[in-house]
């Protein structure tokens, strides 16, 4: 049973992966390798000059792996509420998770699937986003969102920071206590 699974591994869903694996906690990223960002040219992400997409994406990856997040890549299926969290049924198997975190991007279809609220999206081009509030819920208890399917804007460093965000405010509640990651120069 993984302590928090996290669908998308774009700039949401890394950034995310990348505090909860960092934290100590059990994570899991299921990805189908098709982020939008991965057709993107970047020089407006802070702290890097310039970046293809893909570079991007696969360097989010790396980060979140190197604290122990399992990637796997897949498609998700179908989220249910199970005894102790949830079971995410994938093409490659389920899993079991306490916590959700949807980072899908420009996609609802799977949302639609379990049931989550969607509202109009307030993007360009973005028709539908998911119903969350400002801590990145949904109307499923265990089941949040992050990035641009939250509602967030398209941009990878807005999507990235977002990720950070909803992951902080599910490690808070699994800790019970606000969860703070700050590290500091060795001297």
């Amino acid at each position: 049973m993984y302590d928090i699974a996290i669908v998308g591994a774009g700039p949401a869903g890394a950034s995310a992966a990348l505090f909860a694996a960092k934290s100590g906690k059990n994570t899991l990223v299921l990805d189908n390798d098709k982020s939008i960002t991965k057709k993107a040219w970047i020089e407006n992400h802070y702290g890097v000059m310039e970046a293809t997409g893909p570079d991007l994406v696969e360097t989010g990856k790396k980060q979140a792996g190197k604290f122990g997040a399992e990637i796997v890549p897949t498609s998700v299926q179908h989220i249910s509420k199970s005894d102790e969290g949830f079971t995410i049924e994938t093409d490659k198997g389920n899993y079991e998770a306490d916590q959700v975190i949807l980072a899908t991007g420009l996609v609802v279809d799977l949302a639609n699937k379990v049931g989550l609220k969607t509202i109009e999206g307030k993007e360009p081009r973005i028709k539908t986003i998911l119903d969350v509030d400002a801590d990145g819920k949904t109307n499923i208890e265990g089941i949040w969102a992050a990035g641009t399917v939250a509602g967030v804007s398209v941009h990878t460093i807005i999507t990235a920071g977002d990720g950070a965000k909803v992951a902080v405010n599910v490690l808070s509640k699994l800790n019970g206590e606000r969860y703070v990651d700050h590290d500091l120069l060795k001297s």
